[in-house]
């Protein structure tokens, strides 16, 4: 890839986008923005961290005509640009995250552009509540847990044959995926179509599935996913932290500048192409053990309260296996501290997301998304 080579990011102006933004510029590559802007990610204008040297177009990825007006020219589409999280509008995932994939071909197979490549955003929900052992039945995709099983309190994820408690395995991008949400079937459905008219229109193309990626620029706007982002705000704020379930289960917390160096491996070598890679820490790190540290570093008393809150659709342990993106040479240099200090400093220049902390958790209860 040539660095003088037109990178188009939708969803730049966002979190990721931004950070692949800044370092894409760097390396000498020109870089054309498209985004919409909306909410909750953003308030209807360019954050003041918007890397100027990069050419901004406001647009909407399920607008064939928007994608006509910025793929002249670029040799290199990253989307980014994504329906997020859980909510009841079930349109807007299908929409947002699977029907653009398929405007995107079809404005570059019309117009003949000359893509090199497309690396698209995917997500570790694609595999749903995951992988686990049973140490009578072997490996088991268990299905979601039940919401009478929840109401009870009991967190566990357990065999569908003998009921006793399963052991969570770090999920690999070749086992099965079981999207619980709409979000990740979108996001399962989208891979699909990138690879199926990737090599149709033979375009190499790239997948990324993402763990929780946390850094400075996330947004402070919502706090559906993320569990940083929350506790965070419940330190600084000089609140108890509160916890869903009972803050043991685990995760992989991966920091944006890992993140970014993946994207920029996948970029440039062309081992990549036509296939997904999990993009993430590859150490689980558990809620509880979070909390401590954002507690630690924001210099306020570990006040962990798990008053038996969970939501729908979360699954139990979500790890991920970055084996096959470390064949490839990346590696992940940045540790669960480094995550927690970065973002935590981060977030003390806008206490006006203790506000939107409320307001969030407030329309999660409403909305039945969080249920006690």
């Amino acid at each position: 890839m040539k660095k003088n080579s037109t990178i188009l990011i939708t969803g730049g102006a966002g979190f990721i986008g931004s950070h692949l933004t800044d370092r894409l510029l760097r390396e000498g590559f020109s870089v054309r923005v498209l985004d919409n802007l909306a909410p909750p990610a953003h308030d209807g204008a360019l954050p003041p961290w918007f890397n100027k040297k990069a050419e901004f177009v406001r647009g909407d990825v399920r607008s064939k005509k928007d994608w006509m007006r910025v793929l002249p020219g670029a040799d290199v589409v990253v989307h980014l640009a994504a329906a997020m999280d859980f909510h009841w509008d079930f349109s807007a995932y299908v929409a947002t995250n699977t029907m653009s994939v398929a405007l995107l071909f079809e404005a570059i197979r019309e117009k003949k552009f000359p893509i090199k490549k497309i690396i698209a955003a995917s997500s570790q929900s694609v595999y749903g509540e995951g992988k686990y052992r049973c140490g009578r039945h072997g490996i088991i995709y268990p299905p979601p847990r039940a919401e009478a099983q929840m109401k009870k309190h009991d967190w566990d994820v357990r065999c569908p044959r003998d009921g006793t408690v399963l052991t969570p395995l770090a999920q690999k991008e070749d086992d099965q995926t079981h999207p619980a949400i709409p979000y990740g079937a979108s996001k399962r459905a989208a891979e699909e179509m990138l690879f199926v008219l990737g090599r149709l229109c033979n375009i190499p193309s790239v997948a990324l599935r993402y763990t929780i990626v946390q850094g400075p620029r996330q947004s402070f706007r919502h706090f559906y996913s993320g569990a940083l982002r929350q506790l965070a705000v419940m330190a600084i704020s000089g609140r108890a932290m509160d916890m869903h379930e009972d803050g043991r289960q685990m995760r992989d917390f991966v920091h944006i500048d890992d993140v970014t160096d993946a994207h920029m491996l996948v970029l440039k070598n062309p081992k990549a192409d036509f296939q997904a890679f999990n993009v993430g820490s590859g150490t689980s790190v558990r809620v509880m053990e979070l909390a401590e540290r954002v507690a630690r570093f924001s210099g306020v008393p570990f006040r962990p309260r798990a008053p038996g809150l969970w939501r729908i659709g979360s699954p139990r342990h979500s790890l991920a296996d970055v084996s096959r993106l470390k064949k490839m040479g990346w590696r992940a240099r940045k540790t669960i501290d480094d995550n927690v200090v970065d973002y935590v400093n981060w977030i003390r220049e806008y206490p006006e997301a203790k506000k939107y902390l409320r307001d969030t958790l407030k329309k999660m209860k409403s909305d039945a998304l969080m249920k006690h």
